[in-house]
């Protein structure tokens, strides 16, 4: 996890802030569509509005704040990790128990995470993000055998 963070801080050192919005564009936008589709729906089963994002939505129905609600509603790699981030710091409420937080991780960001990280960290157009990839992909790889360790 060092080496990968050492990496990030060397790209981003190295990165013009101008260069790194034309590589997210080209990541993730493009003139159609970008590289990458960084949703959970069209990682699991190839489409963007599938089975995975409606029960996403379903697990926040009621759950949470709309406003919070639409921001991991649908499915974003970005969403989930922040929506994961106030399960565990209590952002919609009450920290919530490590089951919670395991339940949420296993459902919707490890099955998929991993295989978005690394496909970051060998986009064609990642340059910046082929740091952010690989510290991803670690780190996804360290919170699953944490919460294996813990079950």
């Amino acid at each position: 996890m060092g080496r990968a963070f050492a990496a990030l801080a060397e790209a981003a050192g190295a990165a013009a802030p101008a260069e790194v919005a034309v590589e997210y564009h080209d990541l993730f936008i493009g003139l159609t569509r970008g590289e990458l589709l960084p949703y959970g729906s069209y990682y699991l089963t190839g489409f963007l509005n599938e089975k995975p994002l409606a029960e996403l939505r379903a697990r926040w129905q009621g759950s949470v704040s709309p406003g919070r609600r639409r921001q991991g509603a649908g499915g974003h790699v970005a969403a989930l990790c922040e929506v994961m981030a106030g399960l565990i710091d209590g952002a919609y409420g009450a920290p919530q128990p490590l089951a919670v937080q395991r339940g949420f991780f296993e459902t919707h960001m490890a099955p998929w995470f991993g295989r978005f990280f690394a496909d970051l960290e060998g986009a064609q157009a990642a340059v910046f993000y082929a740091a952010v990839g690989r510290l991803g992909r670690r780190f996804i790889e360290i919170e699953s055998a944490a919460f294996a360790m813990d079950a």
